[in-house]
C-alpha cells in the first residue's frame, strides 16, 4: 500500500518529492508475525514518534489560532455563511488532529512499556550469565 502511495505521488509530482528508503528497525527473520528490537533501537523509535508528536501538536495550535482569528469579511449573510462553512471544517481537521495527538501519545507508551521490558530482559539474561 506504501509503495502504491509512493508511485501516484511521483505521477503527479514527479521527483519533486523524493521517496527516501525506509530505515528499518529490529532484527528480521523472527516467526509469529513478531520482531525484536534492542532497547536502543527502541529509543531511536521512541525519538521519532516524539518528533512527530510535536509536529502535530504544533498542527493542532496553527489550526486552534485560526479558528479563534477566523472572522468573516463583512457582517452580510454569506460573508458569514462562508465563515461558518470554513469554521466547520477546521473543527473536523481539530477533531482529527487530537485523534492522531492521542494515537501517537498512545503508541509512545507501548513502545517505552516494551523497551522497560526488553531492558528487564537483558538485564536478567546478563546476571544469569555471569
Amino acid at each position: 500500500m506504501i509503495g502504491d502511495a509512493a508511485s501516484a505521488v511521483k505521477a503527479v509530482w514527479g521527483d519533486l518529492f523524493p521517496t527516501p528508503e525506509p530505515t528499518v528497525y529490529g532484527g528480521g527473520g523472527g516467526g509469529g508475525g513478531g520482531f525484536e528490537m534492542s532497547p536502543e533501537e527502541l529509543k531511536t523509535v521512541i525519538g521519532l514518534w516524539q518528533d512527530e508528536l510535536k509536529k502535530v501538536v504544533d498542527d493542532g495550535d496553527k489550526i486552534n489560532r485560526i479558528v479563534s482569528d477566523l472572522m468573516p469579511p463583512g457582517q452580510d449573510e454569506v460573508s458569514s455563511s462562508y465563515v461558518n462553512s470554513g469554521i466547520d471544517s477546521l473543527l473536523s481537521l481539530q477533531k482529527q488532529n487530537e485523534s492522531m495527538k492521542a494515537y501517537i501519545e498512545g503508541y509512545i507508551a507501548k513502545l517505552e512499556v516494551a523497551r522497560s521490558k526488553t531492558m528487564a530482559t537483558e538485564a536478567a539474561n546478563t546476571l544469569r550469565t555471569t
